[in-house]
């Protein structure tokens, strides 16, 4: 279920709110501690109860449990108290003021516990504390410091014997509040809209439906994510989530904001995840966390795709066939091909690794520029090409010149990894930034008299691929690049 919550500070923008809310959630919360004036906030309480159109949670927290109630701990249990006796369909109270609250039978309760630091190891301990008086519901909410910290809130969900809410807050927490229903939640809440939310990292219900099609999740969904860092821009979960539907997939897909990846690895093995895409900065890191790596992949050193294989993790690049079709079909227009082409690559990355190895397959004479000159050094080795300073980039002669840095990516959309000088009519620049579709550099190229290639070609090709890598089907790419665009 979704529970949209209702934070006004008055009466009437409550009312207006809960009948907006009610068009799109099952539950809707009524959070009184964010009416300011105790007589406003018991005249709320009884105009809203009269006037709703779904069951309301009465919720009451204080400023130490994140909430925004600031008076005497009588008021505001008196306030709970008067949901109660009015008849709310359920009142959240916490786990340290249960025993001063009358209970009525036709009022559940639901009895909380909120920590704002950290998702603490003793869960089952809260847990079995708080069943001791005998919720109608356990609610159970931390806060999310590491993308594992999600995995021990399923684990709690999984082992709950009576109705619970569980979930973490913070960017870090996203996933266990879309994933909620996979693992047993009994509901999950998401803002009406941006700028409305009560917790940190609250979706709103738009996206918690459009995006993630939540309440089609259940125990049987198979998951799939996004690695990397950061991963809060990535449109993978849009294009992804929206193809499963397209196909009749039960699966969706998670953004997975990931710091120590050999630590994720472990723990998500536990988890039913079914595949990820791998982006920066882990596409060459995650290789030793690994079961097995497919063999251009292995040869690249890079992958950025993750199948989950008769219990076994294996990696994949896409990116260096997405690449080169992309290349290839720019080529073709001029009525030219790749074979034998000299190419500058900015950049000595999981991208640039499989963009290299996949030219030099196509006999191209490669340069390798980066800033740090050591991996420009080592991937030039690696490939068999050239490598050359970043500084001396002002003197490259080649016909094509690509970028696989993120240099211009949104939000920093006027920043270009080249002086417009380097670019040169007739030249091929090819961008494997793709938000936005025409950066900076490419826009200077077209200056140029230059031929552009932009990174959305690349992106959408490497995302049917692990499509169908993952489901053994054909994936929508008309419907896949129709989404892309409209995004952008």
């Amino acid at each position: 279920m979704i529970c949209i919550p209702i934070t006004t500070k008055n009466t009437e923008d409550a009312i207006s709110e809960m009948s907006s809310a009610s068009k799109y959630a099952d539950i809707i919360e009524l959070r009184i501690d964010h009416i300011p004036e105790l007589q406003d906030a018991e005249r709320c309480i009884e105009e809203s109860l009269k006037s709703k159109t779904k069951p309301v949670i009465v919720t009451n927290r204080p400023e130490r449990e994140g909430g925004k109630f600031n008076g005497s701990e009588q008021d505001r249990l008196h306030l709970l108290q008067k949901a109660i006796d009015l008849g709310a369909d359920y009142v959240d109270v916490e786990y340290d003021s249960i025993k001063q609250i009358v209970r009525r039978r036709n009022c559940k309760v639901i009895i909380s516990c909120h920590n704002f630091r950290e998702t603490p190891q003793n869960l089952s301990k809260i847990y079995n504390d708080i069943c001791q008086h005998k919720p109608d519901i356990v609610k159970i909410v931390t806060y999310a410091n590491d993308i594992t910290d999600n995995i021990r809130i399923f684990e709690l969900l999984n082992t709950a014997n009576i109705p619970i809410i569980s979930f973490c807050m913070g960017e870090l927490g996203h996933i266990s509040r879309i994933l909620t229903r996979k693992f047993g939640g009994l509901l999950t809440f998401a803002s009406l809209e941006r700028g409305k939310k009560s917790a940190p990292g609250q979706l709103t219900v738009d996206e918690l439906s459009r995006i993630y099609h939540f309440k089609n999740i259940n125990k049987e969904t198979k998951l799939y994510g996004i690695i990397g860092n950061p991963v809060s821009h990535s449109m993978s979960p849009v294009i992804h989530n929206a193809s499963f539907t397209e196909k009749g997939l039960n699966n969706v897909y998670v953004p997975l904001k990931v710091t120590n990846i050999g630590t994720f690895i472990k723990e998500c093995r536990e988890i039913d995840f079914q595949g990820f895409s791998v982006t920066i900065p882990h596409k060459e890191s995650v290789l030793p966390f690994l079961d097995d790596i497919e063999h251009t992949a292995e040869k690249i050193g890079a992958i950025n795709t993750i199948v989950r294989q008769d219990g076994k993790l294996v990696g994949y690049n896409t990116d260096c066939m997405a690449a080169v079709m992309a290349l290839d079909n720019s080529l073709r227009e001029t009525g030219s091909t790749l074979n034998d082409k000299k190419v500058s690559i900015i950049g000595a990355g999981g991208a640039a690794r499989a963009i290299a190895f996949g030219l030099k397959e196509k006999g191209c004479d490669i340069t390798i520029y980066n800033r740090t000159i050591e991996r420009a050094e080592k991937l030039s080795n690696d490939v068999k090409c050239r490598f050359e300073k970043f500084e001396e980039i002002n003197k490259l002669d080649s016909g094509i010149l690509i970028n696989t840095t993120p240099i211009g990516m949104f939000p920093e959309v006027d920043r270009t990894p080249v002086p417009e000088n380097v670019l040169k009519e007739g030249m091929i620049v090819f961008d494997a930034v793709y938000n936005p579709i025409e950066t900076k550099l490419l826009r200077d190229a077209r200056k140029r008299g230059g031929h552009t290639v932009d990174g959305l070609t690349m992106f959408i090709n490497q995302a049917a691929e692990q499509l169908r890598l993952w489901t053994n089907i054909d994936p929508p790419i008309e419907l896949m690049s129709k989404i892309v665009r409209e995004i952008l």
